[in-house]
This record gives structure tokens, sequence and C-alpha cells, in this order.
């Protein structure tokens, strides 16, 4: 990767550890903040990842562990509220690169979309819907809510991406990395109790 890029990437990680920004606005602001031109080549999410882990490593090893475990065990809370959903997590709880600053993403699989939103209004959950692009690329519902996490002390968002259930098998692909780009209750019940970063 060019010299560029790989300013772009460590400068974008930094925001996205410190200010818990999303990727894609995290590079875009960077290239701004280095007054390079806006069409400049961007690093992919890759490079990004690879930046936030190397950011992790030299300014939050300390921190880092005790927020991603706090988050995923948020996250679990959430997926087994709603496990007849078919949830995953996905994201950066998931990779095991979230600070305290992070927000959960969770997706559901459901047969009748709109049946995720009723269980949380019948819970009395505070959300908010909005639509945002999934992991496909089209179109989907999310479902945005405010949860505190206990041993972090403060309110987390989680979102809830509500896909069709047919949608699943698209979503088990692995990453060019040979990764799986998200995981279900199982698969993050596992990382809870053992401790994986």
């Amino acid at each position: 990767m060019d010299s560029v890029k790989l300013e772009i990437a460590a400068t974008a990680a930094r925001m996205v550890v410190e200010e818990g920004l999303e990727y894609g606005p995290a590079k875009r602001r960077a290239v701004r903040q280095l007054g390079l031109n806006a069409r400049s080549a961007l690093p992919d999410n890759d490079a990004i990842e690879g930046a936030v882990r190397e950011y992790i490593e030299l300014f939050c090893a300390d921190t880092q562990p005790a927020e991603l475990a706090a988050l995923r065990k948020l996250a679990l809370t959430w997926m087994e509220r709603l496990a007849q959903f078919r949830p995953y997590l996905g994201g950066a709880v998931w990779h095991g690169t979230a600070t305290r600053l992070s927000d959960i993403y969770i997706q559901l699989f459901c047969d009748d979309p709109k049946s995720a939103e009723m269980a949380l209004v019948d819970n009395k959950v505070d959300y908010e819907a909005r639509t945002v692009t999934g992991f496909n690329g089209d179109s989907v519902e999310a479902l945005s809510l405010s949860s505190i996490s206990r041993e972090l002390g403060e309110p987390i968002g989680v979102h809830l991406m509500i896909y069709d259930h047919d949608d699943v098998r698209g979503a088990l692909k692995r990453d060019a990395k040979g990764r799986a780009p998200r995981g279900d209750i199982a698969a993050v019940r596992a990382l809870v109790e053992n401790g994986v970063a």
C-alpha cells in the first residue's frame, strides 16, 4: 500500500478508536484532516481494520480487552432476548476491534420483517426505526436503541438490522481472509466465556 493510503489508514484508525467513528466516515474525515484531495484513493476496510488493531495494541492494550468483553456480553444479552429472530453479531464487536465507543450491530433474520419491531414494542423498548444499507448492498430497516452496559457504566448503541430469513445464507459467506463475517449466539457465547479477543 502506498504511503498516502497508509497515512489515511492510520489517521482514520485513530478516529475509529478515539471517537467511535465508522470506517467510511473516518476515511473521509482523515482525507480532509490531512489536507488531501477529496478524490484521493482510499485504503480498503481491511487496511483500516489492520490499522485499528495496531492502534489498539499501541495505545489501548490495557483497557480495550475489558471494554470488548463488556460489549460482547451486552450483545449476547440482546441476542438471547431476540433468539427467535436468528440473531448474528457483526462489526467491530464480533471482529474484536471494539472499544467502549463502538456500537453493537446485530442482524436479525425474520420470517416477518415487522415481528422483531413488534417484539420491541411488546417489551416497551424505546427504539428509532430507520433505513440503512445492509451487508448485501440493499436497503434494510434498522431498529436502533440505547442499552446500559453495567460493566462500562454507560449507554451503548445497539442496532438491529432486519433481514429476510432467506438472506442468512449470504450472511455466512467467509470474507477475503477466510473469517466468518458474523457469529450466532453460540459463537458469541463462546467468545464471552473464553475471553477471546
